[in-house]
């Protein structure tokens, strides 16, 4: 009986042996028992905003700094050393190695349950393929960002599921897609102010997944000079995957001068031509990798304003209170729209944000720059709160943000699918064709299919002081069924431009979204 005892009571006394050992362990290993949750990660933010603002130090070692673009893009993570690879998770890491263009390196974590550790970079990560380096000598450098890895498309192979790298710009696929557009955590001053900002992600938390998990979780801080933020990121893959953001912004005071437009949940992409501004000189259709924005009003009209390749810089906006939603979208998705065997850009993904909780008055701005080829971003859209918060004081939001291909978001109506420019065969003037412009643009959607041919559909069209509406009409479409309006503007003043709005009318009632064009200046 006494041995029995003896045993019993020693118990919790060996237990407490082999805790000490793992926390040992685990110390040597880097790893540290933190909580990491949005609340740490806000409390990091706001101790940041209420210091000076201090740049990344973006000095590379100098035989990194001489390789140019192909030989950095010769250095590839080692795939067989992902992150959470040999335990067989559900998602995966690999990591971007710093070099030309991006020089400001971040720190990644991974946060488990035994706690939070730093991911240093090892050179044996890395393949450096054909260059001539010593890169055991360049010390823990950092990295340039990350990827996660998914079955999106496949049991038999991990995809590309999101990446962040740059600024804070992250992009993300649902199944059967490829990169198009991005978002970015934050925007500041892309107009408005004395020159755009560009707010860093510095540090990255990556929780690991545990087996069955099909949702991933990153979090993150923001800081650039005038703003710093605590982020997290959850992930949901499939046919469109979700983000989920939940972040906390807070605006800092000081020298750098005050925020004249800060734009929540910036989409960038690309538009460089498409049915409504061809070039004569591509033998491809359209080249985008968005054709519009939409948005959903908080009082809920729906509007759709197909992009453009200006001459010079065109900002627009909406305002509203408490938006639905709004998002740059692929609506295009015809291989025969494009004709690129390589780009593909009918897989690109639309990106469609969606508030998860009322962000009061404010304004989606939609900023267009001129571009002379596809390499170029020139298209940013964002929403703008009438209000910035006071320095010290966070701005809470949250929307999901879904990565959509062939089933996307549409209007509850009907929705445009073409806005086409130009003339067919006519007869007109010199002086008629110089100063009048016309437009043919097809809707579809379920409040139109219903309607018999002779159903007394008009077209509803206004525009503002500078434009004059010569001719609209509307027509079923007997080669698609979908509804047809035309419209012919003139305009007063060629060096101004013409804003337009339009939408589809049955027995007084609206059956469709805006369409709401600008005509450029010539």
């Amino acid at each position: 009986m006494q041995a029995v005892f003896s045993s019993f009571f020693s118990r919790p006394h060996r237990v407490g042996l082999r805790a000490v050992a793992l926390c040992a362990a685990l110390m040597a290993a880097g790893v540290h028992a933190q909580m990491v949750d949005l609340d740490h990660i806000t409390q990091l933010a706001k101790q940041r905003a209420a210091q000076p603002y201090s740049a990344a130090d973006g000095r590379l070692p100098p035989s990194l700094a001489a390789l140019n673009y192909d030989q950095v893009r010769d250095i590839r993570w080692r795939p067989e050393r992902a992150l959470w690879r040999a335990e067989q998770l559900p998602f995966e890491a690999m990591f971007f190695h710093l070099g030309l263009y991006q020089r400001e390196p971040v720190l990644i974590n991974e946060v488990s349950p035994q706690g939070t550790r730093h991911i240093p970079y090892r050179t044996a990560d890395f393949d450096y393929g054909k260059n001539k380096v010593q890169p055991q000598s360049w010390g823990d450098l950092g990295f340039a960002g990350f990827r996660l890895h998914h079955h999106l498309n496949s049991p038999a192979y991990k995809d590309e599921l999101v990446v962040f790298q740059g600024a804070s710009y992250f992009r993300a696929l649902g199944a059967g897609q490829q990169y198009g557009l991005s978002a970015r955590g934050l925007a500041i001053d892309t107009v408005g102010g004395k020159g755009e900002e560009f707010p860093r992600f510095t540090e990255f938390w990556l929780v690991r997944p545990q087996p069955g998990d099909t949702q991933a979780t990153v979090y993150a801080l923001m800081d650039s000079p005038r703003a710093t933020g605590a982020y997290r990121f959850d992930i949901q893959p499939g046919a469109q995957t979700v983000t989920t953001v939940r972040a906390r912004i807070f605006v800092r005071g000081g020298s750098a001068g005050p925020i004249k437009t800060l734009g929540i949940a910036p989409l960038t992409s690309m538009f460089l031509s498409g049915e409504n501004q061809p070039r004569k000189d591509d033998f491809r259709p359209e080249v985008h990798d968005s054709d519009g924005l939409m948005v959903a009003t908080g009082e809920g009209e729906w509007l759709w304003r197909p992009l453009q390749n200006p001459r010079q810089v065109l900002v627009t906006s909406f305002a509203t209170t408490n938006p639905k939603g709004f998002g740059l979208m692929q609506r295009d998705r015809q291989w025969s729209s494009y004709e690129d065997v390589e780009a593909r850009y009918e897989r690109r993904p639309s990106a469609w944000v969606r508030p998860l909780h009322h962000w009061g008055p404010g304004r989606v701005e939609l900023v267009q720059l001129p571009t002379p080829d596809e390499t170029h971003d020139n298209v940013v859209a964002y929403w703008v709160p009438q209000q910035l918060p006071a320095p010290g004081t966070p701005l809470e939001v949250s929307y999901e943000l879904a990565w959509q291909g062939d089933e996307q978001q549409r209007p509850p109506s009907a929705w445009a699918t073409q806005s086409r420019k130009g003339v067919g065969y006519t007869q007109q003037s010199a002086e008629a064709l110089r100063t009048q412009v016309q437009y043919v643009v097809d809707f579809t959607g379920p409040a139109l299919h219903d309607l018999k041919a002779d159903a007394p559909v008009k077209a509803v069209v206004t525009s503002d002081a500078n434009g004059r509406v010569l001719e609209s009409g509307v027509y079923r479409n007997p080669a698609t069924g979908q509804w047809r309006m035309t419209l012919r503007m003139e305009r007063l003043r060629k060096d101004q431009p013409i804003e337009l709005r339009a939408f589809l009318q049955h027995l007084q009632h609206a059956v469709s979204e805006t369409w709401t064009h600008v005509i450029l200046p010539e």
